[in-house]
């Protein structure tokens, strides 16, 4: 092997390494029980990945890309990194470039929060604006060639980066938390579709154990994964109607598996702020928007396994911190200018936690074809 190679192996070596330490160091995120008096056969728990060293569910992804990258021969030692990201993703891709000392580029839509901007920059990231978001995975794989670097590509490889079967995936930490638990198999686990790398993950792994687990994807009005779900001939949309950051999209992603999704129910913008801002006023801490959609989405499920006399655990994710919308989800004034009028989905959100039940309007189902 010439010597270039070597060194090359070498460092390759030593930046897994850098990853796997980095893990070794880090507590497995908190699977916490939302307290359901009125409704005592079902259990609710959320699976905290706010605690996660970059503050988001997509840590655990960007950790996957890395390794990913590096056991693929795609990233040495000055590659530069670029990714398309509405923000967080390209927080923790940040946060492992700088670990292995690479530049990383983040491509984002120009509205993307402030907050996440800032702490893309706090990593040492650097960021390249784009007005309209349906161009940041051109544009990312375009500055990718440009600056002779590796476009991550999380859309394409979220869904093979993860090892579904196991290895502390977030499925597996799942079960293994619910283990001493009432309903240690849950009936639901609700997540929302980005990449569709987690619900992939998810979907594969109940099949692989053979849990009779559902898996239901909360799905953004606005975006086309639910459309595709109905019809697969949908796989584009003009643009993502929808304010929520990290799921939703105009196209149909290769990571996304429809056919281990079991269900999707449709959230509206509204309703997913809502349900954010009621969450973090039980929680006595804010949660960011795709976590306001899944809790709806358990709301609903929760609400139909009561009227079917169903006992049995549903969980879902609590994504990322709050924090990095107090700009936007949290601002009334945003809010407002938005056209978002948020009183009857927080009077739902709080008439189901009284147990007067989930008294959201249909429809809000999508059937697979």
């Amino acid at each position: 092997m010439p010597k270039s190679e070597r060194d090359r192996r070498a460092w390759t070596d030593q930046a897994v390494r850098r990853i796997e330490a980095d893990f070794n160091r880090s507590a497995d995120t908190h699977l916490i029980p939302i307290e359901l008096p009125h409704y005592p056969g079902v259990e609710l728990y959320l699976k905290d990945e706010s605690s996660h060293p970059t503050g988001s569910l997509k840590h655990r992804l960007a950790r996957s890309l890395f390794l990913y990258g590096l056991c693929n021969g795609w990233i040495g030692p000055e590659t530069p990194v670029v990714e398309a990201s509405s923000g967080s993703t390209a927080v923790s891709e940040a946060y492992f470039a700088r670990m292995l000392r690479l530049r990383f580029i983040a491509v984002v839509p120009r509205s993307t929060a402030q907050e996440k901007i800032a702490a893309i920059e706090f990593q040492g990231g650097e960021c390249h604006f784009v007005d309209d978001p349906n161009r940041v995975y051109a544009h990312a794989e375009q500055l990718a060639r440009d600056v002779r670097g590796h476009y991550m590509d999380q859309f394409k490889y979220a869904e093979r980066a993860t090892d579904w079967r196991g290895n502390n995936n977030i499925a597996e930490s799942i079960f293994n938390q619910l283990g001493r638990e009432r309903h240690p198999v849950p009936r639901w686990i609700v997540c929302g579709a980005g990449t569709g790398g987690t619900s992939a993950t998810l979907g594969r792994f109940v099949r692989y154990n053979h849990f009779a687990t559902e898996i239901c994807v909360a799905d953004p009005e606005g975006s086309v994964f639910h459309r595709y779900f109905a019809d697969r001939s949908v796989t584009t949309l003009e643009r993502c109607e929808s304010c929520i950051e990290g799921i939703g999209r105009p196209r149909v992603e290769l990571s996304f598996i429809p056919e281990v999704v079991d269900r999707m129910l449709v959230v509206r913008d509204a309703e997913s702020i809502s349900a954010a801002r009621v969450l973090s006023e039980r929680l006595g801490r804010s949660c960011g928007g795709s976590t306001g959609t899944n809790l709806w989405a358990c709301a609903r499920l929760i609400s139909e396994m009561v009227a079917q006399g169903e006992s049995g655990s549903v969980v879902s994710i609590l994504c990322d911190q709050g924090e990095r919308y107090a700009s936007t989800y949290f601002n009334d004034e945003w809010v407002a200018a938005k056209g978002l009028d948020l009183s009857r989905g927080m009077q739902v959100m709080r008439d189901f936690f009284a147990g007067r039940g989930f008294g959201s309007p249909e429809p809000a189902d999508c059937q697979r074809v």
